[in-house]
């Protein structure tokens, strides 16, 4: 049986390589929020607040863009919504848990914390302190991610307009999804998702955002019985 320090200390170990693509996200996230002209609290406390990368750029693109706070918000809980399914798998882990410990636990929960934790505990279920694991990975991300986004807002603060740091928002979103392109399914909900942004682009509040997500998880669920 390890101890909660050997544990927590695992946590860190495991999720330590993911900071080769944590560290330079969050630069980037940071000097976004400086490029589009928020104030400098503004950004570092979002980071703090909301603390996951994806949704940080939504959030700050949308409010750029002239979207109302109401889309803003449902944007990022749409997006935030797989981690109710990282809740459901973790569940069984924690179960044993206080009701506050898992809500402060929850906190710190992001992909590559879950992922690796979520490892971790399938192949060690008799460790009696295994959130401990989970809290290792969860605290070194948290703690990775405000310097790194830190940085990036003092760097924002001197990076010329000029190199456009704007494109970064396409070019992340274009990384996450291009190994999706081998799969012909997800390319057809790809191009329903575009073309619905297209056709409810002049909708008020930039609703358009929520409704083509919406209309392209309705096809996937036709094509998923499809398939079936």
């Amino acid at each position: 049986m390890l101890s909660k320090k050997q544990l927590f200390t695992k946590g860190m170990v495991d999720v330590t390589p993911h900071m080769l693509s944590v560290i330079p996200f969050g630069i980037i996230t940071g000097a976004i929020g400086i490029d589009l002209g928020f104030n400098p609290y503004l950004v570092y406390g979002m980071s703090v607040i909301i603390f996951g990368g994806a949704s940080q750029i939504v959030f700050l693109q949308l409010l750029s863009g002239g979207a109302s706070s109401l889309v803003a918000v449902t944007s990022v809980g749409v997006i935030n919504s797989r981690h109710l399914l990282y809740g459901a798998v973790l569940s069984e882990y924690l179960e044993k848990l206080s009701l506050m410990k898992k809500l402060l636990i929850s906190y710190i929960v992001v992909d590559q914390g879950f992922a690796e934790s979520n490892k971790f505990f399938k192949h060690n279920k008799k460790e009696q302190y295994l959130h401990y694991h989970l809290i290792g990975t969860g605290c070194t991300l948290w703690v990775c991610w405000q310097v790194a986004t830190l940085s990036g807002i003092i760097l924002g603060s001197f990076v010329p307009e000029e190199l456009g740091l704007k494109f970064a928002i396409p070019l992340t979103f274009i990384a996450i999804v291009v190994q999706d392109l081998k799969k012909i399914d997800h390319v057809i909900v790809m191009i329903v998702s575009g073309i619905s942004s297209l056709l409810f682009f002049d909708l008020p509040f930039k609703s358009y955002i929520i409704i083509s997500p919406i209309v392209a998880l309705f096809i996937a669920a036709l094509l998923l019985r499809l398939k079936k």
